[in-house]
């Protein structure tokens, strides 16, 4: 019960607005490599702030499930590319890992990452890192890092 709760309390944040603001697609959808490896969406409300949200699972050897969402902050200016973009951008969100072995893991992450926006086309592939503050059922330090590509509608 617990797990389609918290499904649709994400899928619902990752939809309730309708701002998009400079953004002419501003869906996207793709996967994520690393650790958690899956599915990975982002919406942006406007060109600076977005909304990203994954659903995967563990490589780490066990069969944790994840489900994160993070509000996202660009900052296009500090890099510059000939072709296309490439914002910083970081941010803060949540996590919640279904363990199957264990109980479940509840935490606050602060993702950094780089996103290539490709010039002309509708896709990026970005790389980030994530410290994680677990809280819940106990206090621990995670630090997770993933690449990804996403293609956005």
């Amino acid at each position: 019960m617990k797990r389609t709760l918290a499904v649709a309390a994400l899928i619902t944040l990752a939809f309730s607005t309708t701002a998009i603001g400079q953004v002419d697609k501003p869906f996207g959808l793709g996967i994520i490599v690393g650790e958690p490896t899956g599915i990975n969406a982002k919406f942006y409300l406007n060109r600076i702030n977005a909304i990203q949200a994954s659903m995967a699972w563990s490589v780490e050897g066990n069969n944790d499930i994840q489900i994160q969402g993070e509000y996202l902050f660009h900052r296009y200016d500090w890099i510059t590319v000939e072709r296309g973009e490439l914002p910083v951008y970081f941010g803060v969100g949540g996590v919640i890992s279904f363990r199957e072995a264990a109980d479940d893991i509840i935490g606050i992450q602060f993702p950094v990452g780089l996103d290539y926006i490709f010039d002309g086309a509708p896709f990026d592939v970005f790389g980030q890192i994530v410290p994680i503050l677990e809280l819940a059922p106990s206090t621990d330090f995670q630090l997770d890092a993933a690449i990804g590509a996403r293609f956005f509608f």
